[in-house]
């Protein structure tokens, strides 16, 4: 766990952007079983947990490089809460999801539904935390969306 944390840290030295930490207020338990059952039931229902804070400035900002593990083929649910909450028309938004193995899910499609007037950039797909090959694909990632 914490892998879409590292890769973050990762593209924000590479990007030297602002980092938000999307947070349920509650957090999840530190015992991967309980969080996988409470994770699958989450999703499967479409739970939008509280944030525990919201971003405060972010009609500055055009482009988001939004982060997300891959829960049973979608965004983990304190995502979707983060772009329910917020106004996303005429931004980008470049994602980077890490995964146990199964890619991208169809989280491109739940953004694209949960942010209709927004333009979705090209995605990284990442397994895990990346392995040595993580910072040439987030660099090549961040060039290919004219991000670098």
């Amino acid at each position: 766990m914490g892998h879409t944390k590292d890769i973050a840290h990762q593209i924000q030295e590479q990007t030297g952007g602002t980092l938000f930490e999307i947070k349920p207020a509650v957090l999840y338990s530190e015992d991967y079983d309980t969080t996988e059952r409470q994770g699958r039931t989450e999703t499967r229902e479409g739970y939008r947990p509280m944030l525990a804070e919201q971003v405060t400035d972010l009609y500055s900002y055009d482009t988001i490089l939004l982060g997300t593990p891959n829960w049973f083929n979608t965004m983990a649910p304190p995502v979707a809460t983060f772009l329910a909450d917020n106004d996303f028309a005429g931004k980008k938004i470049a994602l980077f999801c890490t995964n146990g193995g199964g890619g991208l899910g169809h989280i491109v499609a739940d953004i694209r539904t949960l942010c209709k007037d927004s333009e979705i950039l090209d995605s990284l797909d990442i397994y895990e935390d990346g392995g040595s090959g993580a910072k040439a694909k987030i660099s090549d990632w961040l060039k290919k969306n004219d991000l670098a």
